[in-house]
């Protein structure tokens, strides 16, 4: 883990993929974030209203709603707009970016993502 000097976030973890969801968010507590992890595209988005995260991380490959569609609805709620949302996703072509970018995703990270990588992401957001 890093020294990052930046403070803790507020992360939503949405991966259909629950031990891949649950040891993410167990290894951002130990990085002093707090966490939630959601395994659906519906839970997302209630979620989200309700956590108030400073970021998502989303999965693009969920079944029934993908990622994008996630992304775009989100963008659309209140209060979800200003979000930052990172795709964390096994589809890492030129192409999957690029319509990630279109779909509202602020950051695209391809999995297996790094820690050093993630935590230098979750830093350059403003701090509440």
């Amino acid at each position: 883990m890093t020294d990052s000097k930046a403070p803790g976030r507020r992360v939503l973890i949405v991966d259909d993929n629950e031990d891949a969801a649950n040891s993410l968010a167990l290894l951002l507590k130990l990085g002093g974030h707090e966490t939630a992890s959601v395994y659906t595209a519906v839970d997302a988005l209630k979620h989200a209203s309700v956590f108030r995260p400073d970021v998502v991380l989303l999965d693009i490959g969920l079944p029934g709603m993908d990622g994008y569609e996630v992304a775009q609805k989100m963008r659309e709620l209140p209060g979800l707009r200003d979000i930052r949302l990172v795709a964390v996703t096994g589809y890492g072509r030129s192409d999957d970016r690029l319509r990630a970018r279109d779909a509202g995703f602020d950051d695209h990270l391809t999995k297996p993502v790094e820690y050093a990588v993630l935590e230098r992401t979750l830093g350059l957001l403003r701090a509440r």
